[in-house]
């Protein structure tokens, strides 16, 4: 009988609406009530809504911050490894984010990578360096009020075996 080795995390590919319909189930946005509503064909874009309910809402009746930043967490990361291809390592290296008003009713974030920044991102990490790209994104409300600011840094690096050689053995 033989056993196939499965495929590591990053070698398996899906169809963004596949991703959306499965990480609404991932247990910190479900029980959150954190909804990726949309992600692009092209994974250059993402909506992300949370509604606030009874079990989400904090002592004085706003969202709870660690919701707010829970929203935005995975997005670019995940965006990044589908534009990027399993050529590269892509993690979040760091997160931060100012809390502006008190977000109340629905809120939203839209998460988008341009051309631009892509070709700068393989430019940068070509030779086999790492790379620290900084993203931006605000919550919203549904009166288009700023709740908050996240600025995100993620760590981008070729993987060894698709280093050039130079880069490779350093």
């Amino acid at each position: 009988m033989r056993l196939d080795i499965p495929p590591k995390p990053t070698e398996i590919r899906m169809t963004p609406n596949t991703m959306r319909r499965l990480i609404n189930f991932w247990p910190p946005f479900l029980f959150a009530g954190i909804r990726v509503t949309e992600i692009s064909p092209d994974w250059r874009s993402a909506n992300v809504q949370l509604k606030l309910r009874w079990h989400n809402r904090n002592y004085v009746g706003s969202h709870f911050g660690g919701n707010l930043f829970s929203m935005t967490d995975p997005m670019y990361m995940l965006m990044l490894i589908h534009l990027l291809g399993d050529e590269y390592h892509v993690w979040d290296r760091h997160a931060s984010i100012d809390y502006m008003a008190p977000g109340r009713g629905v809120v939203h974030a839209h998460f988008h990578i341009d051309a631009a920044t892509l070709d700068r991102i393989r430019k940068m990490t070509a030779g086999g360096e790492k790379y620290l790209p900084e993203f931006h994104v605000e919550i919203r409300d549904e009166q288009e009020q700023l709740v908050a600011r996240v600025h995100k840094t993620l760590y981008v690096r070729r993987k060894p075996a698709h280093r050039p050689a130079a880069a490779s053995a350093a």
